[in-house]
């Protein structure tokens, strides 16, 4: 989405939180959806780490060969922006960027958070965003394709 003017990138975002809402979400489906976006991230060759969570507990994490430990910050950091905005972390950096905000010069958003792309939100209907999945290792934008990639696998019948 790189070449695509901003306002294409938003929309595009926007319709994809739109598209990939869960009709629910438990433990057996964050692992048959980590162990999906793993086994995509490996048939492709990417170092990557590969994070499902909740506040609080990690239902699902796989570290792929060549992963180095920063990774594992990355991970916390944009899964943390994902449960605070309830939003991916793509789009928020969208939202901001087209904003002209930088989060982290006016103080809003400290340390903990990576305002980059990498990390989405499983949203149930009828409940709300319930946990954040989240790539680490390759560019913010193929971090983010992937896990979106693996969510729609994932959700189709």
């Amino acid at each position: 989405m790189n070449d695509v003017p901003a306002l294409d990138v938003l929309e595009a975002l926007k319709r994809q939180e739109e598209e990939l809402i869960f009709t629910s979400f438990d433990h057996g489906d964050a692992w048959r959806l980590g162990s999906r976006l793993a086994g995509l991230a490996q048939a492709a060759g990417h170092a990557v780490g590969i994070d499902i969570r909740r506040p609080g507990l990690i239902l699902f994490r796989a570290a792929l060969p060549g992963i180095t430990p920063d990774q594992e910050s990355w991970i916390a950091r944009k899964s943390a922006l994902v449960l605070r905005m309830e939003a991916s972390s793509a789009l928020v950096e969208a939202r901001l960027s087209s904003a002209g905000i930088d989060p982290v010069a006016t103080g809003w958003l400290g340390a903990d958070y990576a305002v980059t792309g990498g990390s989405f939100p499983v949203r149930v209907r009828g409940v709300g965003v319930v946990a954040a999945v989240t790539a680490s290792g390759l560019s913010s934008q193929e971090d983010h394709d992937l896990i979106v990639e693996g969510i729609r696998q994932h959700l189709a019948p």
